[in-house]
């Protein structure tokens, strides 16, 4: 099947309008009724969460996605609609416990610091047109409420080195938190392997509830150049101009940098490696300063007869990690190193049952050792899950 955004394989297509590589592992199960193609993926994670230390917590909760997508040719491209949701909101407005996560908030008064944030429950409602304009080359438009704009990396949970994880990132706010834009306008031009666009999008990051669809002005740019030079390598990277996208400080903008590899190859017999280095970097300017904070990942993934074995490493540059102070003090480094494994088993076509764990050392700097209890708390998940694909 060739892609929605141009001629070539949809393999290549992930998150949003987002490149991956063209040897990237298929998800998703796939009928034909006409003239449409439609194609279905859902992952359920039921997860129990451990996060030791001081400022550490338990927590047993839901996760995951369930996607749809209808595509079908429109003259010389394609016309594709995508839709997904999440059980998230379901874990309550604050999230699960993870150490060194911030971002998002509870009850739009604090941050949510040591804890991811859920999803909202409509995380994609878009739709796109391409056109062909020449047997390499396309043009398209692709439009969400909610949706992605072209700035960063696929999206976490789209990234093959890392999907089998539950555990979001801590790099999630540097990386890939626009996925879920309320209001996105992008159109780009592709040329065989390389691919040009601009985005105009409401930045705002979603707000405590996570039911509705909300709404805003399209005032935000990001723009993205992505190359995949071969089948196993994708390459991408981007810049944006966030307005105003904390909603806990309304009148600071941001500007964001953005590169990144991903990598896939089958080795050896039924082996299969996927890998992801990515950067980024938040700027904001308050009061005559500027703020420059990086984040670093590297992910990796190894499959073979069930079995996956996944980890993952990060760095951070973060400003909100204590509570009360600036938002603008001190920018505190710090990282986490997580390593797991699954066993998936197929009990009918397209659907398995699964079930794993993985175990993550965090790294606290001297400043904050006193407040986390130890310079190396450490967070553990086991985890059972269910996939049609």
């Amino acid at each position: 099947m060739s892609g929605a955004l141009g001629p070539y394989g949809m393999q290549r297509e992930a998150s949003g309008t987002a490149w991956q590589p063209d040897n990237s592992e298929h998800m998703g199960v796939m009928v034909h009724r006409g003239d449409w193609m439609l194609m279905g993926h859902a992952v359920l994670n039921l997860v129990y969460d451990h996060q030791g230390g001081d400022r550490g917590d338990d927590k047993a909760f839901a996760s995951g996605m369930l996607m749809g997508m209808a595509q079908r040719s429109l003259g010389e491209g394609k016309l594709q609609f995508k839709a997904t949701v999440s059980p998230d909101p379901l874990m309550g407005k604050r999230g699960y416990p993870l150490l060194l996560a911030t971002g998002e908030t509870a009850d739009g008064v604090e941050h949510l610091v040591d804890r991811q944030h859920p999803h909202d429950f409509f995380m994609e409602l878009s739709a796109s047109v391409s056109q062909n304009i020449s047997p390499e080359s396309s043009i398209f438009i692709y439009g969400g409420l909610p949706g992605e704009p072209a700035f960063g990396p696929p999206a976490f949970m789209h990234r093959e080195a890392i999907m089998d994880s539950p555990e979001a990132p801590i790099s999630h706010h540097w990386l890939d938190s626009t996925h879920i834009s309320f209001g996105v306008l992008t159109a780009g031009v592709i040329a065989d392997r390389l691919k040009l666009e601009v985005s105009r999008f409401n930045a705002r990051e979603p707000d405590q509830y996570r039911w509705n669809i909300e709404s805003g002005p399209l005032d935000s740019t990001a723009a993205r150049l992505s190359w995949n030079p071969t089948a196993k390598l994708s390459l991408q990277g981007s810049w944006g101009k966030f307005k105003e996208p904390e909603q806990l400080e309304p009148d600071v903008d941001q500007r964001r940098w953005s590169a990144s590899a991903l990598y896939a190859t089958d080795i050896g017999r039924d082996w299969k490696l996927a890998a992801t280095l990515a950067w980024g970097r938040k700027t904001t300017s308050e009061h005559g300063h500027t703020y420059r904070d990086d984040a670093f990942v590297a992910e990796a993934s190894l499959k073979k007869d069930g079995w996956t074995v996944f980890s993952r490493g990060e760095v951070t540059e973060n400003r909100e990690l204590v509570e009360g102070e600036d938002d603008h003090g001190p920018a505190y480094r710090v990282g986490k190193v997580s390593v797991g494994a699954v066993r998936d088993f197929q009990i009918a076509n397209n659907l398995s049952i699964g079930a794993g764990g993985l175990v993550a050392l965090n790294l606290v700097p001297d400043a904050l050792e006193q407040l986390y209890g130890s310079r190396n708390p450490v967070g553990a998940m086991a985890f059972v899950r269910l996939r049609v694909n």
